[in-house]
């Protein structure tokens, strides 16, 4: 597939159309607060979509949100579909699972949502969504039914838009001016992150946040990206944004700060994404997961995993990202309000910190009104990073 400068620029400076922002907050002001539900929830079933439907109930319902509107859900498919933890499938550890997607497509169909996007920046070049899906076993189809309208897009490249969207970030960006996204993130009315109940060997935590991270197309954000303008790469590994070890094509938004520190990258990264393309619902399957990372590996000079599979039983949502997240990680057994040094930060800074500094939510459990069942009686706590031995 070829396109020109013009096909992907279209319009160098891009119309006011075309950036997506939220007013710059003043540092006086302090950030948000939301509330948040948990809801138990022990195996993948029928049960998914009425443990959801309350949980939205008591955030206040969706009706009010999504009735007439485009809405777009990243999803959280890190990762080649043959990367397992043993024999395990995806959507039991690292992927979040058919049965959440399709419970939240009908949902949000009920709702009155008039189009659902289903997003995901997939591995696989410039195919599909819906091939990467078929290859992991999944049946688009299944997911088409849930609601009236139902789209997919990899937005791992152009897609079906003409142009990228560029997205700035309030106040300047803390890793990067602005970012350059697929076009299905700014022809939204309503965004939503459905994520995994996750740690992560950079960022400490994956979850509604973290998810956002993989909302970068390869095309502009990896190794094999152009140094001028974006172009179709056969892999889509974002190792730049990881390391610092390049910057992106001269036709995107560049960098503000210097650092190789992942640590210090990633968090900012994905602080700065959120804030320039904001979660209007963030939605959490914690039923079935795994610790010790995003992605299944093994220990170093053997064959033994890390990881270990769990069963925490639940689902998280709310209204504000930050919040979401913050509690979230609270179920994990962390404390929200850790930061480097300290798990699950050990290596790197908070994201939740960072989003919160740049106005997005608050992290701070007193603030945040948890509703369904109590943080203490959903809790399910994760190993630190740090207690792994690789």
């Amino acid at each position: 597939m070829n396109h020109s400068r013009r096909d992907f620029l279209a319009g160098a400076g891009m119309a006011a159309g075309a950036f997506v922002s939220v007013p710059a907050l003043l540092s006086a002001v302090q950030a948000p607060a939301s509330r948040v539900a948990i809801g138990l929830c022990p195996e993948y079933n029928r049960q998914v979509r009425d443990v959801l439907a309350t949980m939205f109930d008591q955030l206040g319902g969706l009706q009010s949100l999504v009735r007439g509107k485009t809405v777009a859900i990243k999803l959280n498919l890190t990762g080649p579909t043959e990367m397992k933890l043993g024999s395990m499938s995806t959507e039991m550890t690292h992927w979040v699972h058919p049965e959440v997607i399709g419970s939240l497509v009908s949902l949000l169909g009920q709702a009155g949502a008039t189009r659902i996007r289903l997003l995901e920046s997939s591995p696989n070049g410039a195919r599909p969504l819906e091939d990467f899906m078929i290859k992991a076993g999944w049946q688009p189809k299944d997911f088409a039914s849930a609601a009236s309208r139902v789209e997919f897009e990899n937005t791992n490249f152009l897609g079906s838009g003409k142009s990228y969207a560029r997205f700035m970030v309030p106040g300047g960006g803390l890793m990067y001016a602005g970012y350059d996204l697929n076009h299905s993130y700014r022809d939204t009315d309503v965004f939503v992150s459905l994520a995994k109940l996750k740690e992560h060997r950079t960022a400490g935590v994956t979850l509604s946040m973290k998810n956002c991270f993989g909302i970068t197309p390869a095309t502009i954000y990896s190794d094999e990206a152009p140094h001028d303008e974006p172009a179709i790469v056969p892999v889509g590994f974002r190792g730049p944004m990881h390391s610092g070890s390049r910057t992106p094509p001269k036709s995107a938004p560049q960098p503000v700060a210097e650092s190789k520190d992942p640590g210090f990258r990633v968090p900012r990264i994905t602080a700065d994404l959120v804030a320039s393309r904001p979660i209007h619902l963030a939605v959490i399957d914690g039923i079935y997961t795994m610790t010790a990372g995003e992605l299944p590996y093994t220990r170093e000079h053997s064959k033994e995993w890390v990881n270990k599979a769990v069963h925490p039983g639940l689902l998280i949502a709310g209204m504000n990202c930050v919040c979401t997240d913050a509690v979230s990680t609270a179920v994990m057994g962390f404390d929200a309000m850790a930061d480097r040094g300290t798990p699950p930060f050990e290596t790197c800074d908070s994201t939740l910190r960072l989003a919160e500094s740049l106005g997005v939510g608050t992290r701070d459990l007193k603030r945040i009104d948890v509703v369904g069942t109590p943080i203490e009686k959903a809790r399910y706590k994760f190993p630190a990073m740090s207690s792994l031995a690789t």
